[in-house]
């Protein structure tokens, strides 16, 4: 798959974390030190590395971006992976505004309203937020887009992809193997869960509108890599009560997939239909590498 391509200080601060390492000092005085606003903005894209969230990552924009930039006041953010590194110059949407004062950011979003940070500055190229408010506190990695691998994000958050579409309706059904139950359904659909990511499945003729479809069959569904790292992934389908389906699975482009049928042989593939833009949907939990992010 191709590569897809207003602010006020006057302290300094001198901040300290509860680990034995040492944080950067910022400020905004005459002696040199980078500002925190010049901290955001040295690095284009922020990864927001949920895994290692503190307290409860309940503020949606946060945990439905993938990345999140500081540019001279903007807030922008990738939150899907439908054209990421595209959109926005790779930077993503704009969803709001901001404003530094010492050290804290006030972020004005969109969608979700007024949230105010205190940041602290780890190193130049790794920052936590703490939320004023809840106590929660995110850390974030920073990154240069010519040293951000948007290929590997993507490969490494396929589940988040499928979600994308309203639908996934079979386009192709390929002569090679044997015949099976699952040819009978033409839809698929994927949405995040509570306790697990699920499926529906629906049997309805080729053609339909996503809205009118009924769904036959749900379960739950899960991806994983071939070999750790791997473009190449294994879908399995947990329908409920009747057993599972396993598939291999390839991206063919940004809103086509095929499904390799392990037990029949045969080969389908299914297109996106009614693509859903992540500004103000459902928030997500991730798993990501954050070492593969880096271009090697």
């Amino acid at each position: 798959m191709r590569t897809f391509y207003k602010i006020l200080g006057s302290l300094f601060i001198a901040v300290t974390i509860a680990s034995c390492s040492t944080e950067v000092i910022v400020g905004d005085g005459p002696d040199n030190r980078l500002t925190l606003h010049e901290v955001l903005s040295n690095q284009e894209l922020w990864y927001v590395d949920l895994n290692s969230t503190q307290g409860s990552p309940d503020i949606p924009f946060m945990t439905r971006a993938f990345t999140i930039s500081f540019d001279f006041g903007t807030l922008y953010a990738n939150n899907n992976l439908v054209g990421v590194g595209r959109a926005g110059a790779g930077l993503g949407l704009d969803v709001g505004s901001y404003q530094i004062l010492n050290n804290q950011v006030s972020i004005l979003h969109d969608i979700d309203g007024l949230h105010d940070f205190k940041v602290v500055v780890l190193t130049f190229n790794r920052i936590k937020m703490i939320d004023l408010h809840r106590g929660t506190v995110y850390f974030l990695d920073g990154y240069n887009r010519n040293n951000f691998n948007y290929d590997q994000l993507f490969y490494d958050n396929i589940q988040y992809f499928l979600q994308e579409y309203r639908a996934w309706e079979k386009v192709y059904t390929s002569n090679v193997g044997a015949l099976n139950d699952f040819d009978q359904e033409n839809y698929l659909q994927f949405h995040p869960g509570f306790n697990g990511d699920v499926f529906y499945s629906s049997t309805d003729h080729n053609g339909l509108n996503y809205s009118s479809l009924f769904w036959d069959y749900t379960g739950k569904y899960e991806v994983e890599d071939v070999t750790p790292g791997s473009i190449n992934k294994h879908l399995t389908l947990d329908y409920d009560f009747i057993g599972n389906d396993f598939f291999d699975l390839y991206v063919i482009n940004e809103n086509t997939i095929e499904l390799h049928h392990v037990a029949s042989g045969i080969t389908y593939k299914f297109k996106g239909r009614g693509y859903i833009q992540l500004k103000n949907t459902t928030s997500k939990s991730r798993i990501i590498d954050v070492s593969r992010v880096l271009k090697k």
